[in-house]
């Protein structure tokens, strides 16, 4: 199993480029099920989860192809299965994103119930439930939603909770339903909005994206587009915590600052100075670190993806921070490993108290999902001597190429088995 070697205490210092965002990707990969004719999707990120989810799809009778610059090109005129197996959606559940396709398209669909990282229960009941209230039969079966339809009809739609994947299902569903379908409470991150775009692209008919009402009148038919995926502001908010946590001054390109405030106000608090342009972002180290208190919440808020990394810059911060988590239960499990090396953190419930050290020391420690396996490579940036972080095939689903960018900031880090 692959680990990250780091030898830290170096400040990051340089230029590189950000990805396509995942959590983009893999919802508008999935459109291309809405249409028999061909969609073009450039700047997809070369991630484990964009593996998954092409399997996924390829599976199923998709045809795609991808080519050197992040393009994929796909075409369903010929599915063969109506099934999403446990086998492929138990490793993400994002999976459950083909679920509105096929039933608007085909009327029929069977997905196993899904996995993903073990950072809380994430049901699937909203979109069970809106499905429902367009006219979908469902039943679950042998740990699989079994979903049918003559054709969706649109629907006055309420999320008892906001929920992005909830969001993106029902969006797509309702770009082939008869009639209008409007969702309320609907989730308002930006990668919901490329989506949106997406098909609006692939001739949906799509108004309130980026609003918590999103209002989707149906069309008889979607038709294939070229489509560009937005920039990953949580790998750009990753690099930027990690430089000021190191003292470091970087500059990233190919980056969306509008999609970062609430990161950025708070990198700000911490004592880093930011710069950015249109399509690019800077941060510089401005001596030391000050503690800054976050409370995670759906966008616009502070970003529940971003807590863990956040973490380990206040672990090294003078002053102490109160971090809340309101999004998922179960998301505090890099703290034991960041006491490891040396973080004064307690936690009671939903809430860590961090109180600033000096200095880390180098340790093994071991990644638990997706999030804390970046939290620990920050740690292991900032901390002395040698850390080891053990399972990083967590990273690789969300991280394109992490240890090569951080090399051409100067990092001294390496992958070994």
């Amino acid at each position: 199993m692959d680990k990250l070697v780091i030898n830290g205490g170096v400040p990051l210092e340089g230029e590189i480029r950000i990805s396509g965002a995942k959590n983009a990707a893999l919802p508008i990969v999935c459109a291309a099920i809405l249409t028999p004719e061909t969609l073009r999707v450039q700047n997809v990120p070369h991630l484990r989860d964009v593996t998954t989810i092409l399997s996924l799809l390829a599976q199923m009778g998709v045809e795609f192809s991808l080519d050197e610059r992040g393009t994929v090109s796909l075409t369903a005129a010929n599915l063969h299965t109506r099934v999403a197996p446990y086998e492929l959606v138990k490793t993400m559940r994002a999976s459950v994103l083909v679920l509105g396709p096929l039933v608007a398209r085909f009327g029929d669909a069977r997905v196993s119930l899904p996995g993903g990282c073990a950072i809380g229960l994430r049901p699937v009941d909203q979109h069970i439930k809106a499905l429902q209230a367009m006219g979908a039969q469902i039943a679950i079966e042998h740990g699989y939603i079994h979903a049918t339809a003559d054709r969706l009809v649109g629907a006055r739609i309420v999320m008892d909770l906001v929920t992005v994947t909830g969001t993106e299902n029902v969006m797509m569903a309702a770009t082939l339903a008869e009639g209008t379908t409007v969702i309320e409470n609907a989730a308002r991150e930006p990668e919901v909005v490329d989506l949106a775009d997406c098909l609006i692209a692939m001739g949906a008919r799509i108004s309130g994206h980026g609003t918590d009402v999103i209002t989707v009148e149906g069309v008889a038919r979607l038709h294939g587009t070229t489509y560009r995926v937005m920039p990953d502001r949580i790998e750009t908010a990753t690099f930027l915590v990690a430089a000021a946590a190191t003292g470091g001054d970087i500059r990233l390109k190919s980056a969306r600052p509008d999609v970062l405030d609430a990161v950025l106000s708070k990198l700000e608090e911490a004592g880093a100075r930011v710069e950015s342009g249109a399509d690019w972002l800077g941060l510089r180290g401005n001596g030391e670190l000050k503690s800054a208190s976050i409370r995670t919440a759906p966008y616009p808020a502070f970003p529940t993806d971003m807590q863990a990394q956040f973490m380990a810059l206040n672990a090294v911060a003078r002053g102490t921070a109160v971090m809340t988590e309101t999004v998922f239960e179960n998301r505090f499990m890099h703290v034991q490993e960041l006491r490891r090396l040396g973080a004064d953190i307690e936690v009671e419930g939903n809430t860590a108290v961090v109180r600033g050290v000096s200095v880390l020391d180098g340790a093994t420690v071991m990644a638990t999902d997706l999030r804390a396996s970046a939290c620990l490579v920050v740690a292991g940036l900032v901390a002395g001597g040698e850390t080891v972080v053990d399972r990083v095939y967590h990273l690789d689903r969300g991280y394109e190429c992490i240890e090569e960018k951080l090399s051409q900031l100067g990092a001294r880090i390496k992958r070994t088995r």
